[in-house]
């Protein structure tokens, strides 16, 4: 019987920047700790995306201690970001149609990720659990949360799936595309020592010491075909997930979850298929 592990964890300290490997992360209601607790907001209050803005895929944020971050990307100066102070007063943005507080940061934040993206940008920070989106997908219960992620609090991808979806990409008309590196599609947790697509049939898992919900697949966009390295766009995974992996009108790699407790997971956690 193959053993299945927890191969690696990722965390976006700011929602669509470039994501942080780690070999363990705490677990909170809401995401992985420190993940996209900030986000680049537009003059309207909406985030700024790597839909829209494919070069936030070259831009990093390390996490500093006390929460702070400090910011780089090509042609810029790097440049340290304090938390902002609350007090200083929470504003409401909106993701995917909900609304969430946020607190802005430095007006020299703001400066930097204008000057970068050559369009009026500023960049928020959330972090009282109060100030949590509810899930509101038809797929999300009562009472759970979320950060500034698209719609759950953590995506998980599978080693195989990636190997199977690449394969099929081979065979296809952009084999010249492939292989395809699982940063295309931005987890959080990535498992390996699973069939290809057996995470299609799970309902509950646990990964070391916390438990999680899977409450449904992950309907992927343009920012996977966006390669996190060089911010240039292709066809693929698009086309080959349309002809492979079609639900209606969505594309399907990797399933959203919803922690059922708190706890650490590390690479190298055993992974247990609950039901």
């Amino acid at each position: 019987m193959t053993t299945s592990t927890l191969a690696a964890l990722n965390v976006y300290p700011v929602k669509s920047f470039a994501g942080a490997g780690t070999a363990r992360a705490v677990v909170e209601p809401w995401g992985l700790s420190g993940d996209r607790r900030w986000m680049a907001a537009g003059p309207d209050g909406a985030p700024l995306t790597q839909r829209g803005h494919p070069r936030l895929a070259l831009a990093a944020a390390e996490p500093l201690p006390g929460g702070g971050l400090r910011l780089s990307a090509p042609g810029m100066p790097p440049l340290t970001v304090e938390v902002p102070d609350p007090a200083s007063g929470t504003e409401v943005f909106e993701v995917w149609r909900t609304k969430v507080e946020a607190v802005p940061a430095s007006g020299e934040a703001h400066g930097w990720l204008t000057e970068y993206l050559g369009t009026d940008a500023r960049l928020v920070h959330m972090d009282a659990p109060e100030h949590r989106r509810p899930v509101t997908s038809s797929h999300g219960r009562p009472g759970e949360t979320v950060s500034l992620a698209d719609s759950f609090p953590v995506l998980l991808t599978t080693v195989s799936s990636l190997d199977a979806l690449n394969l099929l990409i081979e065979q296809g008309d952009h084999p010249d595309e492939g292989p395809l590196p699982m940063d295309r599609f931005r987890p959080n947790v990535v498992v390996e020592g699973t069939a290809p697509w057996s995470e299609d049939g799970w309902r509950r898992i646990r990964i070391g010491e916390v438990s999680f919900r899977v409450a449904k697949p992950c309907g992927r966009c343009v920012v996977t075909t966006t390669d996190q390295a060089t911010a240039e766009r292709g066809k693929e995974p698009l086309r080959t997930l349309a002809r492979h992996r079609r639900s209606g009108d969505r594309l399907l790699f990797g399933q959203l979850l919803v922690p059922e407790n708190t706890g650490t997971l590390r690479t190298g956690d055993l992974l247990e298929v609950l039901d």
